[in-house]
Parts: C-alpha cells; structure tokens; sequence
C-alpha cells in the first residue's frame, strides 16, 4: 500500500472525509528513533493525525503538534508540510509500558496530564499561530479531534490505528478525519457517526481496501467524491545553517562552554538523527556572531 492522503465530500457538502495510509512513513520515523513498542504505536498515531492535519493546510503553510504530559514519554513532536512531507520524535523513546487490558497503553505512557500545543505557519510573515488545549484522554486521536472542535469550531471525529510486525516494527498505520462543516445535513451526520461507532479495526480496513476503502467504509450509503488523492513521505529540514542558527540562541557563555571542549560539539537532529559536528575554529566564528549587536 502506498502512503497517501485521500480527501472527500459527501455530495451535499456538509461532511468532509480526509483518510491517510501512513504505515511506511511511521515504520521509516520509529526505526530512526529507536522506538520501543508502546512508543511506536504513540507516535505512528501521532505521525497518521499529523498527516491529516498537514492535508488541511493550504500550499506553502505548515503545521506543529507537540503532545507534552507527565508520563515517561514526556514529549512527541509531529510536524506536517502542505505538499505531505511529515516528521515527528519522541522525548524518550525507550520508553515503554504493559499492556492495558489487551491494548497498547499510549495513554499512559504520554501521561494523563498536560497539554496538547497546535502550531500553524500561515506563510504570510509574522508568528505563527498557536493553540493549546489540555490533553483530555491522551489517546491522541481524542485530543486531535477536541483541539479541532473546541479551538478551531469545527465539529470532528478522528481514528487513529498503527500495528507491529513479529520484529517490532510497524506494520499498518493510518487515520481518518471526519468534519462537519457549516451546511451539514444532521441525518446524514448521524449516519456517518453511527458508521465510526460501527467500524471495525482500523488497521483490518486499511489491509483490505487503502484509505480509499476506508473512505468508502465511512460515507457508505452517503453519496460522495474524491476531490484530491496524493503522497505523504518523511522529510526532515535540517542542515548546517539551522545548526548554527540554533547554537547562536543559547548565548556567549555556553558556545564557549562548547568550545572549552577538546573534540568541539556535535548537535544531532532529532528528528532524522543526523549528527553535526563544529569543531574548534566554527565554534570561534558562532561567538564571534554572538558577540555581535545585532547577533550575526
């Protein structure tokens, strides 16, 4: 199966679907950060919803979810592009519970406690918008599905599933996004939320028939179109330039703390893991920089 992004209307246009298949991109990311298991299942939900987040930008904008509560976990950073380029990391990786019940506890593992922070680059100059909302289950999926309708004032429901192969890694993953806009139909709103209820396991749907056999699955007798199908992939915006950029915020006294260091410092990213290495003499240029008025 390929990793895309399906988006539909029920012909009324009241309900809009958006259905993601993300199983290879949450199998490329978890594998980089060396998720445990409980981990992975956390963030390849996280990685299904930023995607369907991601699908709702408009070209050139982009958008930050970073999930933070009191469990082992601590943090998980999604970030999704308009043209489908996802990333996301976790705070602690190796961590890992039992299961709860016979499921995965993603829950507790990010921590029943905290908050969910949603951040939008509009492309236009300026801050980037930003909501916040306490976690409300820390399912993830749950708490998406609040921020949208109490944050942005869009009635929604979201589905989020990811399985693991016998070797640990991800074997499905995707999502589902389900909106209500300002003309829906309350019948057929009924009906499309009796199908949810309905729905067996995500990961069961995606094998059998892709995102656009989820989409179908959802509207059933509701009638609809496709309006856009396309990628979803992993894509990490790191480089030399941002390194420095970033060493530069930290300040005269710890960039020569850094230098006081034999062999330099190395910043590795965390999303793709990728190491950067300053040595000595780059690290005399950045507080030089540093010194500078105006910083550079």
């Amino acid at each position: 199966m390929e990793d895309q992004i399906v988006r539909a209307l029920c012909l009324s246009g009241g309900i809009r679907v958006l259905v993601c298949n993300a199983g290879a991109l949450a199998r490329e990311i978890c594998t980089l950060q060396q998720a445990s298991a409980t981990a992975s299942i956390a963030l390849s939900r996280g990685l299904a919803g930023g995607a369907l987040m991601g699908a709702l930008l408009k070209n050139g904008q982009r958008t930050a979810l970073k999930f933070e509560g009191n469990g082992p976990l601590r943090k998980m950073i999604i970030e999704a592009d308009s043209d489908g380029a996802v990333r996301g990391c976790v705070g602690n990786p190796a961590a890992d519970l039992e299961t709860l019940k016979g499921k995965w506890d993603v829950a507790g593992l990010i921590g029943r406690a905290g908050f969910l922070t949603v951040s939008k680059d509009l492309g236009v100059g300026g801050q980037p918008y930003q909501g916040v909302v306490q976690l409300v289950s820390s399912e993830v999926g749950e708490d998406l599905a609040y921020y949208l309708t109490d944050s942005e004032q869009t009635p929604s429901a979201v589905g989020l599933g990811a399985t693991l192969a016998e070797d640990g890694k991800v074997a499905v993953c995707g999502g589902f996004l389900v909106q209500a806009l300002p003309k829906a139909d309350a019948a057929e709103i009924d009906k499309i939320m009796a199908r949810i209820a309905a729905l067996p396991p995500l990961s069961e749907l995606l094998e059998a028939g892709g995102a656009e056999g989820v989409v179908k699955e959802l509207f059933s007798d509701i009638p609809y179109t496709i309006l856009e199908t396309h990628d979803i992939f992993f894509r990490c915006g790191c480089e030399r330039e941002k390194v420095e950029r970033a060493l530069l915020t930290l300040g005269i006294d710890e960039l020569q703390d850094m230098r006081s260091k034999e062999n330099g410092a190395e910043v590795t990213c965390e999303f793709c893991r990728k190491a950067y290495h300053l040595d000595s003499a780059e690290l005399d240029r950045l507080i030089v920089q540093a010194s500078e008025p105006s910083g550079r």
